[in-house]
């Protein structure tokens, strides 16, 4: 393979060397910083061998190259290291910029967008866990009335109510991070808004600044002042790094940043930040108040439509704003909610009217992944838009429940997670949005089985895709993981004459998930391969068989083993920990490493991976899983490492 000529195709495809400010790589992706986007010709790319899958992520362009990484990203780093020298490095054409007002504002929405939606991502797994900590608790005092009064449930409250009072900063750290400015500023001065000294100040007599009056707002679970205070600081960063003499910078920057961010904080950012979003959030309880039901239900029938374009992370900050002020929502959780009920209906019916049993299989386990797990991109992408007369049920189903949901009154009091499991977050509206989850589910899956679809689309394709859901285990009499036949002869791959199998065994212990529940959109809809996940309850991999290293990364957090027959097998732990770099995992082989079963390979922090916000779900994926003619999971529930996992059929 013409690797030189692959990296060339890459690079000018993505805009040139000049378009990309960094490049770095994890075990199967090569990731490209881009600086304008425009310029990447994505379709283009997914057209290139040997390139398996593309993910634009914010300004990180995810080239899915998988057992090709390594030799393509030397090649590109290769490339991009050159340009980049003492010559002046020829940045890509400058884009000419919207030539019309509209154009102009749509450029500019879709950055604020990504923005935002940057700035906040950071913050959702903690606001989801502190969230069901206070349902979790609630249920308890339900049963248990005394435990209110108890030091255990003061305590726990305390920690639920953490991510929500303290969310200024943990927002002025996302935005700063986006923005590539120094966090630790903008989380001082963040966290200055909230400190108990400056609370009681506001609540004294007037308070005044270089004269200027300081408004007496709350800021704790504020989102919008924070966003404004990360951007300030790093405006104000750069500008004194800018005039400041380097021999000074050490000093006089990272004071003089958290100074001027303060100051515009309490003065102007804060206040027009905070008045910014509570008038947002009274928008939308203005259209519920007087549009009514019809508010909800046209809101979860655009949610498909905002997912498939990136746009539902717009809502997500006005979701957090309503929990906060005025302390409850009728709008956003509700059609969040609905819209994943809708998408698994709509599988269920298309599900129910399918004739081939392994696509009739995938569905259903992607029905259970939207209405349990609340995961709907791989239904959206895998079943209802590529089959596209099912979208209709997803539409007419979200709005059914929407309407149904707000004429009964569901509202969310707790800040929760999309899925059926969460409903208790309704409190005494828990009945409501129960119905409106009957209503989405119910018309979205008649629809979706009356209209039907092309079984064609299915049938006649030589690989019946398989992406994410939260589907029970696949045993090894079930059809649904079963792969084409391999067209190489046995004398020529090595492999296991027809009709005998591998046994792979588990590289460590813990839950095993199928494939297509791991939360990693490629790995999930087996782009790199089939296989399945572990959720881990020990930090250790071990060999699954006897075999050699054939690949390793930088950052030690995944390996790849060649084995008997041919076999290929990733085993990656954790879900984007590549940006870990390497902390909390230690690699215990090298490449080219001869190994044996059971032999240990890397050792890792489960702990730590959950703390920096990461899934700590290992995939354990054969690579050429295509080559042969069936892979089976064996085992569902616990597993410990060393037993029976995955059984591989020529």
């Amino acid at each position: 393979m013409e690797y030189t000529k692959i990296a060339q195709t890459l690079i000018e495809l993505s805009g040139g060397a000049g378009n990309i400010s960094s490049i770095t790589h994890c075990s199967t992706r090569l990731r490209l910083f881009i600086r304008n986007r425009s310029a990447v010709n994505q379709e283009q790319i997914k057209k290139t061998k040997p390139v398996l899958g593309v993910v634009f992520n914010g300004d990180e362009l995810q080239i899915v190259l998988g057992k090709n990484l390594i030799p393509v990203y030397n090649e590109v780093s290769t490339m991009y290291e050159s340009s980049s020298g003492s010559a002046p490095v020829e940045t890509a054409p400058a884009e000419e910029g919207p030539k019309t007002v509209k154009d102009r504002i749509k450029n500019l929405g879709t950055r604020l967008i990504g923005f935002v939606s940057a700035a906040v991502t950071p913050l959702i797994p903690g606001l989801v866990a502190g969230g069901m900590l206070k349902v979790f608790l609630l249920l308890i005092t339900l049963v248990w009335p005394a435990f209110e009064e108890m030091q255990t449930y003061n305590l726990l409250s305390m920690v639920a109510n953490i991510p929500f009072f303290f969310m200024p900063i943990f927002v002025a750290y996302g935005a700063a991070k986006k923005l590539g400015a120094t966090p630790i500023y903008a989380m001082v001065v963040a966290g200055a808004l909230v400190y108990p000294d400056f609370i009681t100040l506001l609540k004294g007599d007037p308070v005044t600044i270089l004269n200027i009056p300081v408004m007496a707002v709350t800021y704790s679970s504020t989102l919008l002042p924070a966003l404004l205070i990360g951007a300030c600081a790093f405006y104000a960063e750069k500008l004194l790094t800018k005039i400041i003499p380097g021999i000074l910078r050490s000093i006089f920057v990272g004071m003089g940043t958290i100074t001027i961010t303060f100051i515009l904080g309490i003065t102007v950012l804060g206040p027009l930040g905070d008045f910014a979003g509570s008038y947002i959030v009274n928008i939308f309880l203005w259209a519920n108040a007087h549009m009514g039901p019809l508010a909800v239900g046209f809101l979860a029938a655009c949610m498909p439509f905002l997912v498939m374009t990136g746009m539902h992370h717009a809502v997500t900050p006005f979701m957090v704003q309503a929990i906060s002020d005025p302390g409850y929502d009728v709008m956003f959780r509700p059609a969040y909610l609905l819209h994943n009920m809708a998408e698994g209906g709509a599988c269920l019916g298309v599900g129910l009217r399918a004739k081939n049993k392994a696509f009739k299989t995938q569905c259903f386990g992607l029905a259970f992944g939207c209405i349990v797990a609340g995961v709907t991109e791989p239904a959206v992408y895998g079943v209802n838009l590529r089959l596209k007369k099912p979208l209709i049920g997803v539409v007419c189903g979200a709005a059914a429940g929407g309407v149904v949901a707000r004429i009964l009154g569901a509202t969310a009091y707790v800040y929760g997670y999309s899925t059926i499991l969460a409903v208790p977050i309704f409190q005494d509206t828990i009945l409501a949005i129960l119905a409106g989850i009957a209503a989405a589910i119910v018309v979205a899956a008649v629809v979706a089985f009356v209209l039907g679809f092309d079984e064609s689309e299915v049938v006649d394709e030589e690989e019946i895709p398989a992406p994410a859901a939260a589907g029970p285990a696949v045993s090894a009499s079930d059809s649904g993981n079963v792969l084409p036949d391999a067209s190489a002869s046995d004398s020529e791959t090595g492999r296991p004459s027809a009709g005998e199998t591998m046994e792979i065994l588990a590289p460590l212990t813990g839950t095993v998930i199928p494939r297509e529940q791991i939360p990693d959109e490629t790995f999930a809809a087996g782009v790199l391969g089939d296989g399945a996940g572990i959720e881990p309850e020990i930090g250790e991999v071990v060999a699954p068989f006897d075999g050699e290293i054939s690949s390793t990364t930088e950052t030690f957090h995944a390996v790849g083993i060649s084995g008997p027959g041919g076999i290929e097998l990733l085993i990656h732990v954790g879900v984007d920990t590549v940006n870990m770099k390497g902390d909390g995992f230690k690699l215990l082989v090298k490449e080219g490493d001869k190994v044996r079963k059971g032999q240990k390979l890397i050792l890792f922090d489960i702990a730590k991976i959950k703390a920096a916000g990461y899934p700590a779900t290992t995939a354990v994926l054969v690579t050429n899983s295509d080559d042969y003619a069936a892979c089976r999971l064996n085992a569902g529930g616990r597993v410990e490492a060393g037993a029976s996992l995955i059984t591989v059929e020529q």
